[in-house]
């Protein structure tokens, strides 16, 4: 059976083994699709694999968008996504940002978590959270600080500190990168 990755919002980061989709015809683009028209289209439990970099703040809807990855995505697949922090200039520097996201926005996917347990009625969507971290991009926008680029802070204590740090000063936290699997 042949494996389908799935590039979504692809952009320039076009990806080998991957199905690379935009909203534009771009160079290496193979799927033109209005990721707010649904259903979107691909088949359901067809998709392995999907990266969704830097896309889900431009939705309309973003419960409807999880409930679309959770369809297309085959048992146990794998959806790796980052998304701008609520708390970061970058989150509504760009016009076409509809939402930020905070550290536990995807808790409410988890099966596992706490917040699923009292909200899971809120989705169709079910999920398996396999890693969770925090970007820091110190200074950026607006200076460089030199040999510095991202911090990913993956450590769940290291998180919570950082977390509670990035709620109440802007510009820590720029974005969150989650990995999940359907469960």
């Amino acid at each position: 059976m042949t494996e389908i990755n799935l590039n979504i919002g692809a952009g320039n980061d076009i990806k080998d083994g991957f199905i690379n989709h935009d909203i534009v015809r771009l160079p290496g683009i193979s799927i033109v699709h209005d990721l707010n028209q649904y259903p979107w289209p691909w088949k359901a439990n067809s998709i392995n694999k999907i990266e969704i970099m830097d896309v889900l703040e431009h939705l309309d809807d973003f419960v409807l968008a999880m409930e679309e990855i959770y369809r297309i995505l085959k048992p146990k697949g794998i959806v790796r996504m980052r998304v701008p922090y609520w708390n970061h200039s970058c989150a509504y520097i760009d016009p076409t940002h509809k939402r930020g996201f905070h550290e536990q926005t995807f808790d409410f996917f988890d099966i596992k978590s706490k917040i699923y347990s009292q909200r899971g009625y809120y989705t169709k969507a079910r999920f398996l959270v396999i890693s969770k971290s925090l970007v820091l991009t110190p200074g950026y926008p607006y200076i460089g600080i030199p040999f510095v680029g991202s911090i990913n802070i993956k450590s769940k204590i290291t998180r919570r500190v950082v977390g509670w740090i990035g709620n109440h000063i802007g510009n820590i936290i720029s974005d969150i990168q989650v990995e999940m699997k359907k469960s």
